[in-house]
C-alpha cells in the first residue's frame, strides 16, 4: 500500500503522528513524504520515504508551479498534490496511491480503501456540508463555494495520470480562494472529476474524512460504547484541521473529544513542547464577521 503527503518542515510532527496511526493497522505500507521547505529531521518510521521538490520537477507544469508559488508555501503544497501523485504513479512498482493531508488520523482499519482500486481509478470523499434550503443556507452554499469534495484525501490509480495532469494544469492556472471565479485553491477543481473520469468513485463510507463540516449530515451516535457515524459507520479517519479542533474544544462535537485527545497525545510524542495554542484557530470574531458579510450579501440579493 502506498500513501503520500506533502509538508513543510514545521509540520513534520503531524506526519509522524499520521504514520503512527497508519502503522496500528498494518506495517505493510509506504508513506511518501514531499518536503517543500527545509529537510525533515531524523526519520523514525521505516515506512517513510522522503522527497524534495528537486526530485519531482520533471516537466513544464511542475516547474511552472514551483516558480509561481515559491513564495507561498500553502499554495505550493496544494498545487503539488497532482504533480506528486503523478510522479509516484510513474514508478514501476506503484499501481495506486492515496494522498492524505498530514492532519488526518486513523482509528480503524483502512485497508478496505485499496479494494476500491480493483474497479475504480479515482477516489473522492464528499464534504457532506448541510444541504437544506430552509435553514443554515450558508452551509448549503458552501458546497458551491468550497467544493463538493475534500482535497485532503484523494486516491488515484496509474491509469488516471491524464486526469492528474489536467488537475496540475488547473492549479498552475490559478490556485486561490476566489468565489467570483468559482475557485477554492486546488480543491474546487475536483468537482469535475466524476464528470470527466468514467470510473471515479465517490466513497460512501461516512466514517471516512470525519470533520467539523459534516457533523450535521454525518451524525455521531454512540452504540454499545462505540461512536458510529449515523449509527452505522465506524470512524476510519478524522480530519483534524483547525475548524474540527475548534468545535471539539468548544464542546460542540463532544463524542469526538476522546479521539481528539488520542490525536493530541500522539502529536506530543513527536513535539513535546506542543500545547493547545499551537493548534489554535481564528478568533471567533473573524468567523462572525465572515458570516455577517455572507448575510449582508444575501439580504442584498448579491
Amino acid at each position: 500500500m502506498h500513501f503520500c503527503t506533502i509538508t513543510t518542515s514545521d509540520h513534520y510532527y503531524k506526519v509522524f503522528a499520521l504514520c503512527e496511526s497508519l502503522q496500528k493497522f498494518s506495517s505493510d505500507f509506504t508513506l511518501h513524504v514531499l518536503v517543500v521547505e527545509r529537510d525533515l529531521p531524523h526519520l523514525i518510521f521505516p515506512q517513510i520515504k522522503k522527497y524534495h521538490l528537486s526530485d519531482i520537477q520533471q516537466n513544464t507544469t511542475a516547474n511552472g508551479i514551483a516558480a509561481k508559488y515559491r513564495k507561498n508555501a500553502d499554495r505550493l503544497r496544494w498545487s503539488m498534490k497532482p504533480v506528486f501523485l503523478k510522479y509516484l504513479l510513474a514508478q514501476p512498482k506503484i499501481e495506486n496511491v492515496v494522498y492524505l493531508d498530514n492532519d488526518l488520523f486513523f482509528y480503524n482499519d483502512y485497508r478496505f480503501l485499496f479494494n476500491y482500486f480493483k474497479e475504480h481509478s479515482f477516489l473522492l470523499t464528499p464534504h457532506h456540508y448541510e444541504r437544506s434550503p430552509h435553514q443554515n443556507q450558508n452551509m448549503l452554499e458552501a458546497n458551491y463555494r468550497i467544493g463538493l469534495f475534500n482535497a485532503g484525501f484523494v486516491g488515484v490509480r496509474k491509469d488516471a495520470a491524464d486526469t492528474l495532469q489536467w488537475w496540475a494544469e488547473c492549479c498552475l492556472y490559478r490556485c486561490q480562494k476566489n468565489s467570483l471565479r468559482g475557485l477554492f485553491d486546488d480543491q474546487k477543481y475536483l468537482d469535475l472529476i466524476p464528470i470527466m473520469h468514467d470510473n471515479a468513485l465517490i466513497i460512501r463510507h461516512r466514517g471516512c474524512n470525519v470533520a467539523e463540516w459534516n457533523r450535521a449530515i454525518c451524525e455521531r451516535i454512540k452504540v454499545n460504547g462505540e461512536v458510529l457515524i449515523n449509527g452505522t459507520y465506524p470512524i476510519v479517519f478524522i480530519h483534524f484541521n483547525n475548524s474540527t479542533i475548534r468545535e471539539i474544544e468548544r464542546g460542540n462535537d463532544p463524542l469526538l473529544e476522546p479521539y481528539y485527545q488520542q490525536y493530541f497525545r500522539t502529536l506530543q510524542k513527536f513535539k513535546k513542547e506542543l500545547r493547545l495554542p499551537h493548534l489554535f484557530f481564528l478568533p471567533k470574531w473573524v468567523e462572525v464577521l465572515k458570516y455577517k458579510i455572507w448575510k449582508t450579501a444575501t439580504n442584498l440579493d448579491l
